[in-house]
């Protein structure tokens, strides 16, 4: 995994650090686990605008991923290491003994040709997919489920992971990427390794087009609207709005958006650290 500095040809290239795509293996992608993928512009089914600045970007195709791992007790070879659009994550091809084929997670460490299987035979090592009743305590894992057998929600984007710290009962205790402790049901299951293309977080896009081929429209800030149209708009001259809160008067920076009495606060061991 790394990232690609260019010459500073034209303006948009001079800060431009693009993914080397270094470890993808193929270009194309798999026919039959694509699926159309129609973009809505930020529109409900009325025709409504309820998000704003998005519209536009570049045709995509959705790749149907296995976050569950239910095939259990068959061994897959990895045939292929892709990029996916719809992630920051990359994705694996993989090719079951009964000749199924399926896209995963490709973890780090994850080459074409090695072996994965999921379920209780699985030994832990990158890229298999066990319970975490049979995960040995301090391995590093993604693809996390909190409901058995609903599939992997949690530490599914590029170089996250979490880490089994301990059991006690019926219930793990996971240090999750943000630094929240979190209990987790034994009989949930958790694929092996940190997911791949870690060098995401220092892409640099290098100029406002390239977001709009992602269906990025300009994003206006609160303070240069007028009153009408967000609680920190208008003053005279360069005036900066007062108290930092949403277009619907939400406050910001740092205002806590949690329900207090949501159910899964029982399941929180440790919150996550505040930033400074």
């Amino acid at each position: 995994m790394a990232v690609r500095k260019l010459k500073p040809v034209t303006p948009g290239q001079r800060h431009k650090l693009v993914s080397a795509f270094d470890t993808i293996t193929k270009s194309e992608p798999e026919k039959s686990l694509l699926r159309p993928k129609r973009k809505t512009g930020g529109r409900n089914s009325q025709g409504h605008m309820t998000i704003r600045y998005r519209g536009g970007g570049h045709k995509q195709r959705y790749r149907l991923v296995d976050f569950r791992r239910d095939k259990e007790g068959i061994k897959a070879t990895v045939k292929s290491i892709e990029y996916d659009p719809n992630r920051s994550a990359r994705i694996a091809l993989v090719i079951y003994e009964d000749g199924e084929k399926r896209y995963i997670l490709a973890p780090n460490g994850l080459k074409v040709g090695k072996t994965v299987i999921s379920g209780k035979e699985a030994t832990p090592e990158v890229g298999n997919s066990l319970y975490l009743s049979d995960i040995p305590l301090g391995t590093i894992v993604h693809n996390i489920e909190l409901r058995p057998g609903h599939g992997g929600v949690m530490a599914r984007s590029a170089g996250t992971y979490g880490q089994l710290t301990s059991r006690e009962g019926r219930y793990a205790n996971i240090k999750l990427p943000s630094g929240e402790t979190r209990m987790v049901l034994t009989t949930c299951k958790a694929t092996i390794g940190t997911v791949s293309n870690s060098d995401h977080i220092i892409v640099s896009s290098g100029k406002a087009g390239r977001s709009r081929w992602q269906g990025r429209r300009p994003r206006v800030r609160g303070v240069a609207m007028n009153p009408i149209d967000h609680p920190m708009g208008g003053g005279e001259g360069r005036a900066s709005g007062g108290i930092p809160r949403s277009r619907n008067g939400m406050p910001a920076k740092g205002y806590k958006t949690r329900r207090q009495k949501k159910k899964s606060n029982r399941y929180i061991v440790e919150r996550r650290k505040k930033r400074k």
